[in-house]
């Protein structure tokens, strides 16, 4: 097994979504956001990114709506809470790096987590940050974990047609 996904990702995407890390069944089969519980291609579809929902098998489609997957720390876990906040700094520069290379005009971090742990934050807000990277205007999103039982389907959803509704409204900027 490979320790890490690849990313699904292209220059000048409207949004590059950076999951915490990816899990050792999506590394595994080499596809993102793969486990049944998963909501993330749901809740795309459902906000309006995409058309359809589509397969985690063909998660590349993602490509032809502006939108791309990295995650924050590549090393594959069982759960996002066997990582050390040391890695989640040690993967900082390698993630800004790939925006700069990139240029996403928005990247969103699903869950709070990996983004207060690069910042040095112990609080974070939803929704638009004050922060950019490189440019970039960054989100944070509620992760779409079947785990993360704090958020249903329906504000998952809301959360996510919030930044949909803002790359809309700054696809002329």
């Amino acid at each position: 097994m490979t320790n890490r996904l690849p990313d699904i990702i292209a220059e000048d995407l409207d949004v590059l979504f950076c999951g915490i890390n990816p899990g050792l069944a999506a590394a595994l089969a080499g596809h993102h956001f793969l486990g049944r519980s998963n909501r993330f291609w749901a809740v795309l579809h459902l906000a309006g990114f995409t058309p359809a929902e589509i397969s985690p098998h063909c998660g590349h489609l993602l490509l032809d709506y502006g939108c791309g997957i990295t995650s924050a720390v590549g090393r594959a876990t069982a759960s996002a809470e066997e990582l050390s906040p040391s890695e989640f700094v040690a993967a900082t520069h390698e993630l800004e790096q790939k925006i700069a290379r990139y240029k996403p005009r928005f990247v969103a971090f699903l869950g709070k987590a990996a983004y207060a742990g690069m910042k040095g934050k112990r609080v974070i807000d939803w929704g638009l940050q004050p922060d950019r990277i490189h440019g970039t205007t960054v989100w944070v999103l509620p992760n779409p974990s079947g785990r993360n039982l704090s958020f249903q389907l329906d504000r998952l959803v809301s959360a996510y047609r919030h930044l949909y509704l803002e790359v809309l409204a700054t696809l002329d900027d």
